[in-house]
């Protein structure tokens, strides 16, 4: 289906940043901007503010940026052109996001959709144009990914003029985060920024980080991680409850620049929960699980900014505002060391409804959980565990084998249409020998184990 080509240019009327969150009470209010496109709304976050130093950018959803940015990019480079045919996997929010970018552009859009797309995502798509070919029931993430793979290379064998986006692996998708990180900059108050996210692909976090840096900001970079994803090692552990969508992964992803990271954390399940629940709670935001285990982290990293600069000996509870109404930030002023901290918020919380919101009552207490320090993956355990990354290499099982170069990483596929190079068919090889191994049986993810609902089969960017 072809769609009428929507001009991408900027909404009719930008409100100009203020620098600190706030209209000017005595002024004029900000001009309300008319947008061109739907998803010109969708990727604009909301900033909203959960304590003195912690700061949320709330996203309907924030794969929008990413597609929207690689799409634009991949058009003005000529390595796609109006009416061009855009494939992926995805097991369902990054191909909605791409799925609007083809509609906003002119493009055509075809999804290798995962098991776990439910009927309400595939109407989505389907009534956007996308065609969907989705993937049988399957109790093993780990098959689900591997048939989606193969199935896209069938698809490139036949249709060369197809052009493989790859999520996972194109850094096309850090562009449309250079945006966000401008209206970060300009909502945020001047000085150093701890930016918190969970880590899937590594293109917001990375993008995000990346943008900041160049534009002279101090940036630290906290990622989170489950246990049960190869990206950070912890593949090695079982989290049975593991359904928290668009943070970590089973197999390497190229996107994930481990360098970037300065301190990781890693949360099950039941952590990511008592976030997600204190957040709708405390601040009657309505969120997702990655979203609540970013938020859990960020209270623990401005506990320690605090206790650092005042000498505080610890006595208090992580997370304990020590008397202060966190929704005034003038009770905060001097407080810490001036460092803001930005949570990613990358979606709401529909699709946990049922399997965490409407189980609030057996939610942690986010004061009571402390996580366990340790300098080596080693020393890693669940449930909450922290370690200062500094920087260091990709664990030797999160690294892409036989990439051709960085370069390649960096652009991306010029002449080849989009196809699988080295680096993939190498993942791929990789993805089949474990498979021979374990079989269509009820292990997922990187050893998480599952039952045969599909909808715990969500450990994976989206």
């Amino acid at each position: 289906m072809q769609h009428t080509t929507v001009s991408p240019s900027a909404p009719a009327t930008v409100p100009a940043p203020t620098g600190t969150g706030t209209a000017d009470p005595g002024g004029t209010p900000p001009p309300v901007p008319v947008h061109g496109h739907i998803t010109d709304a969708l990727k604009a976050p909301a900033f909203v503010r959960l304590s003195g130093s912690i700061v949320l950018a709330r996203f309907e959803t924030m794969k929008v940026y990413a597609a929207l940015g690689a799409v634009r990019t991949l058009l003005e480079s000529g390595r796609i052109n109006p009416g061009h045919t855009l494939v992926d996997s995805s097991s369902g929010i990054y191909a909605l996001a791409l799925a609007m970018a083809c509609h906003r552009y002119g493009l055509r859009c075809h999804i290798v959709a995962s098991t776990t797309v439910d009927a309400t995502m595939r109407a989505q798509l389907e009534v956007l144009g996308a065609t969907v070919d989705q993937m049988p029931p399957s109790r093993s993430l780990r098959l689900d990914q591997e048939r989606r793979v193969r199935h896209v290379r069938e698809l490139l064998r036949r249709r060369p003029d197809y052009h493989w986006m790859r999520q996972y692996h194109d850094r096309v998708h850090y562009a449309g985060y250079r945006e966000f990180a401008e209206l970060a900059g300009a909502a945020l108050p001047p000085g150093p920024v701890t930016v918190v996210g969970s880590v899937g692909t590594g293109a917001s976090t990375g993008g995000l980080t990346e943008a900041l840096r160049e534009s002279g900001r101090t940036v630290r970079l906290v990622g989170v991680q489950p246990f049960g994803s190869v990206t950070f090692g912890s593949e090695g552990f079982q989290d049975p409850e593991a359904i928290i969508a668009g943070i970590g992964s089973s197999i390497p992803f190229g996107n994930v620049r481990h360098e970037l990271y300065d301190t990781l954390h890693w949360l099950d399940f039941r952590h990511a929960m008592a976030g997600a629940v204190e957040l709708l709670r405390e601040h009657a935001v309505f969120a997702g699980l990655s979203t609540g285990a970013a938020h859990l982290v960020a209270r623990w990293e401005e506990a320690q900014s605090l206790r650092r600069t005042q000498g505080d000996t610890g006595t208090r509870a992580q997370g304990d505002t020590g008397g202060r109404n966190p929704g005034d930030p003038g009770q905060w002023e001097g407080a810490g060391d001036g460092t803001t901290h930005l949570v990613l918020g990358a979606d709401t919380g529909h699709r946990y409804a049922e399997r965490v919101f409407a189980r609030h009552a057996e939610a942690l207490d986010p004061r009571s959980l402390r996580p366990e320090r340790i300098r080596s993956l080693d020393e890693l355990r669940p449930p909450w565990a922290v370690m200062e990354w500094a920087g260091r290499a990709a664990p030797v099982a999160a690294r892409v084998v036989g990439e051709e170069s960085a370069d390649r990483l960096t652009a991306g596929p010029a002449a080849d249409g989009g196809r699988m190079g080295p680096a993939e068919h190498a993942t791929a090889d990789a993805e089949r020998a474990d498979l021979a191994d374990h079989g269509d049986d009820a292990t997922g993810s990187a050893g998480l184990a599952y039952d045969a609902d599909p909808e715990r089969l969500s450990l994976e960017p989206r």
